[in-house]
């Protein structure tokens, strides 16, 4: 019995399982920036910045949630193509739905898209957008390691890597102008690839090719920042004059 112990632990504490893991984390913080973008453009529905952080947070523990219920049982969701048909139509009507509706300047900021009004009404929302993308990248990760416990670790340093990214996009997207729809436009490419494998695995473009894509258009969002500089006002110098101070002394 101890010697399948050690040798169990052997296994899994081995170098490779650590290059394997280095790798999941890899992947999961290059293929979740444009997640990253799309989850800080819905959490700008809400006018509030501090809601903003709220909602990334309390979406995202869903996201967590859904995400990993989405590996533990990913060879069973992989037998159903609806699944990823419902994910690719989600993620092409939030792109539709970004480039179609009419841009709204709040506190000189743009923002498209949907307006919220309640916390509540963002968290369903961010943590399905997340499982749309999780649709496309649980495949990765199955295929990189067949280990449960490699992925799930995998997967909880990715939701903690996107919380921060997200964090990070918020605030980029008020300082460059095309972010924003530079990262809609890989959302498109995510929503694409997985209509392509519903349609025939043939014609899915192969990983490195995606990455290349992303950071292509990438590049150009941050290519241009926003004309946002404030010019201090003048300040007037006044100079007041004690009218009854003088006079002459005797």
């Amino acid at each position: 019995m101890l010697d399948q112990i050690f040798d169990y632990l052997h296994l899994h504490l081995s170098i490779e399982a650590s290059i394997v893991l280095l790798i999941l984390i890899f992947l999961e913080a290059v293929l979740s920036a444009d997640n990253a973008i799309a989850l800080a453009a819905i959490a700008q529905g809400l006018e509030d910045k501090k809601l903003e952080r709220q909602a990334l947070n309390l979406g995202l523990v869903v996201a967590y949630v859904l995400r990993i219920t989405l590996l533990l049982s990913a060879t069973w969701v992989q037998q159903f193509w609806q699944f990823e048909l419902l994910g690719a139509a989600y993620l092409l009507w939030l792109v539709f739905q970004h480039f179609t509706s009419e841009e709204e300047e709040t506190d000189g900021h743009h923002h498209h898209g949907p307006r919220f009004s309640s916390l509540w009404q963002v968290i369903p929302v961010i943590a399905l957008t997340d499982l749309a993308f999780s649709l496309d990248s649980v495949t990765t990760a199955i295929a990189v390691s067949q280990e449960t416990w490699l992925v799930l670790t995998g997967t909880t340093i990715g939701i903690v890597t996107l919380r921060f990214m997200a964090g990070l996009f918020i605030r980029w997207l008020d300082e460059f102008e095309n972010l924003e729809d530079a990262g809609y436009i890989t959302v498109s490419l995510v929503g694409l690839r997985l209509l392509l494998k519903v349609v025939n695995d043939a014609f899915v473009p192969p990983e490195w090719l995606m990455i290349t894509a992303i950071a292509l258009i990438l590049t150009w969002g941050f290519s241009k920042r926003t004309l946002t500089e404030l010019t201090p006002e003048p300040e007037t110098e006044k100079t007041e004059i004690n009218v009854e101070g003088l006079g002459t002394r005797d």
